[in-house]
Order: structure tokens, then sequence, then C-alpha cells
């Protein structure tokens, strides 16, 4: 019995570009590739800030993390090159390394080793501190105009802190001594060191998408200059500038001004003055409405006594202490006047009278009715003419005639 023999394996490609599917490169042969071509890469000159520093005889080992991105690199170095930094060597320090890249071929990792490690200095600090601040400015961030005024009595105040520190309670047993129904949504965070501009931009980005929150403090309680480095972070202040709610900042601080204070709506001395900044003093407010409410007493008796004072002056003179003077003497003229209008009439009513009766006797007398009263007659033909002459009229004409008292129908007869 025969069996197929195994088929010949096909040498590897000699490319990267030509590996196929069927034709692969296994690890063993991809890894030292890696590490060869890493190998061959320049020392280069790296700035981050140090992470978990820690020392393994002879070797310092430590993640230099990107201050303004989640990003950071593994680095070992001498202690002699870490020692040269005396106290300064810890974490959150801002350094420089001159370190080359090494590939790890059994494990996949990728470090560097650094042969000389030297700190940010202090002035190179300032100066790029002061170019972002000139950048920010060209945007108007720090704008007046774009300051939101805090509220007047916030229900909810965020706060962002500390996880250990002094500045949470310095803002919220001051707050509650003034106000004590103030609540309080806390984020408790890393606030110096490479983690303080994640986690303080995250958590001012929590606070401003809950509605309930009406300001947010960003509260520390001092530092010195390199600590304090986190709030002159672009990110930071980007995000602080991207917040809604109006934001106050705290960090305690006398000599220096980190960005954040430009860019907040508000800029405490401290966390205490923060605390007294947002929300108003209870013992305070309750005086002032009793002031207010006294003059406001005072003011409106004093118009009350004036009003009055003014009315009893004027009711007091003699056009209003006797309304009726003024009109008295209009009154007896007027009686006067229609007494005599009223005997002007009648006078003009009696001679009218007399005239009429004396002209209704004239009509009378000169009226046909009073010559029919003496026995005389109106003869009238029908067409109403009236018979003067007897060769007015003929034979069997019908006549009308009026008497004193009515009309008789006559016809002629003869002429």
């Amino acid at each position: 019995m025969s069996t197929d023999p195994s088929p010949a394996r096909l040498p590897l490609p000699l490319r990267a570009a030509e590996t196929t599917p069927e034709r692969p490169w296994p690890v063993r042969h991809l890894a030292p590739k890696i590490a060869d071509y890493v190998a061959r890469m320049p020392p280069v000159w790296v700035e981050g800030q140090v992470l978990n520093l820690k020392r393994w005889n002879t070797m310092y080992f430590l993640t230099l993390r990107d201050s303004d991105l989640d990003m950071s690199l593994s680095v070992t170095a001498p202690a002699s090159a870490i020692r040269r930094l005396g106290d300064a060597a810890a974490d959150g320090a801002h350094v420089v390394v001159h370190a080359s890249p090494r590939f790890h071929a059994k494990k996949g990792d990728l470090t560097f080793q650094a042969d000389d490690v030297r700190l940010v200095g202090l002035g190179e600090l300032l100066a790029r501190i002061e170019h972002l601040k000139g950048v920010l400015a060209a945007e108007g961030l720090f704008d007046q105009g774009r300051k939101r005024p805090l509220p007047f009595l916030p229900a909810v105040v965020g706060l962002v802190c500390a996880q250990q520190g002094d500045a949470e309670h310095d803002v919220v047993s001051n707050a509650r001594a003034r106000w004590p129904g103030v609540r309080f949504e806390i984020r408790r965070v890393t606030v110096q060191g490479p983690r303080a501009v994640p986690e303080v931009s995250a958590a001012i980005a929590d606070l401003d998408a809950d509605p309930r929150v009406e300001v947010v403090v960003v509260a520390r309680g001092g530092g010195s200059f390199e600590d304090l480095l986190p709030f002159s972070n672009e990110t930071l202040v980007r995000a602080a500038a991207a917040c809604r709610t109006p934001l106050v900042s705290a960090i305690g601080h006398h000599m220096d001004t980190p960005l954040l204070d430009l860019v907040a709506d508000f800029r405490a001395s401290t966390p205490t003055d923060a605390a007294k900044r947002v929300v108003p003093d209870v013992t305070e407010e309750r005086a002032r409405v009793l002031q207010l409410r006294q003059r406001s007493r005072g003011a409106l008796v004093h118009r009350l006594t004036r009003e009055q004072a003014g009315l009893d002056h004027w009711r007091s003179r003699p056009a209003l202490a006797n309304p009726t003077t003024l009109v008295d003497t209009h009154e007896a003229r007027v009686q006067v006047l229609r007494d005599a209008a009223r005997r002007a009439l009648h006078t003009e009513l009696v001679h009218g009278r007399a005239e009429v009766a004396g002209l209704a006797a004239q009509v009378r007398a000169l009226s046909p009715a009073a010559t029919l009263d003496r026995g005389y007659a109106v003869v009238q033909r029908d067409d109403g003419h009236v018979v003067r002459d007897p060769a007015d009229v003929a034979p069997g004409d019908a006549l009308r005639v009026r008497v004193a008292r009515g009309e008789l129908a006559a016809q002629v007869v003869a002429p």
C-alpha cells in the first residue's frame, strides 16, 4: 500500500508585496524583518510627560505620554540619565528624550531605548503658553462678549475637583453654609499629571450635558507652575470654551494665570471664593430683603404723608372748603335773568294776545262771513264763479247759494 508523498513546500516570497493568502510569511519570518527595519531607524528626540516611572536595578522604565492626545510610548533609560533630573524625576514631569526604537521580536513590542533625558525648561513652557494664548485670543475665546453671567441661585452646582484634597471641602462646605439647599454633582478626577487633561475635559463635558447643572466649578487647591500646566493645555481650554453651562475657574493660585482662567466665564481666586460667587449668602439675602422692605415701607409712608399734606392744603382753600361759593353768585344772577326773561316773555305774550285779538276783529269785520251773518248770500255757479250779473246765468243753470249757516242748491228758472 502506497501513500502520496507530502507536497513540496514552496519557497517564501522575498518581499512583503509578493505575499498572498496561499504564500504568507510566518510570524517567525516577519518579526525579525520588523526588528531589523526598526533597528536601522536613527535616534529621535521625543517630547512628552512622564507616567508610571519605575526603577529596576540600573534601568528606569517609564511611559512617555502625549499631553494633548491619549497616545504613549514605552521608554527605558539608564539610571544615570534619570538621576540628572533630580527631584523633578516624577510622574507628570515634562521631558524630552533622545531614544532609539527597539522592536522585541518575541513579544511584538515596540520600545525606545533612551540615552539622554532632559526637562523642558520653564522658559520654553512659558513661551509655548504665551503662543497658545495669542492663538486662542485671536479666535475670540477670551472675549468678554462670550462670557455668560452666573445664575443668581443655582439649584445644582457641578464640581470638578481632585479625588483627594481640600478643594471639594472648601467649595461644598462654604456653599452650604451660605445656602443650605444647594446640591452638588461632583466629578472627582486627577488634577495634575498626564491624566489631568483628559479626565478634567471629560468631567466638564459630562456636567455640561446634565440639564440639572446650572453652573460648573473647576477647583484645585493651588500648586506649583508645573502642577498647573494641565490647566493651560489647549485641549482642556477648548473643552472649557465649548461648555454651554457657565463655568467658574477656581484653581487657587495667585502668581500664575492658567489659560483656563481666561476662557472661563468667571475666575475665582480660591475654591472658597468660588463657593461665595456661585451661591448667595442666605443671611445677607434675608437682611437685604428686610432692608428693602423697610425702605419700601418708608418710601410708601413718605409718599402717602406728602400726598395727604397736599390734599389737606388744597382742601383748606375757600374754593374747596365751600365749593358752592363759586357758583352761588352765578346762581343768583341766573335766577335774576330767568325772572326777567319770564316777565319779558309774559309781557310779550300779553301784547301779542291783544294784537292778535284786534287783528281777528278786523278780519271778522272784513270777512264775507260777517256779511252773511247780516242776511246776505253768495251765489256761485257749478264752476265756483260768483254770480254778479243776471247775464252770467241762463235758465236751467244749477246754482249754489252760500248763507251764514250753510249752502242751498238752486236752479235758474228765468233770467
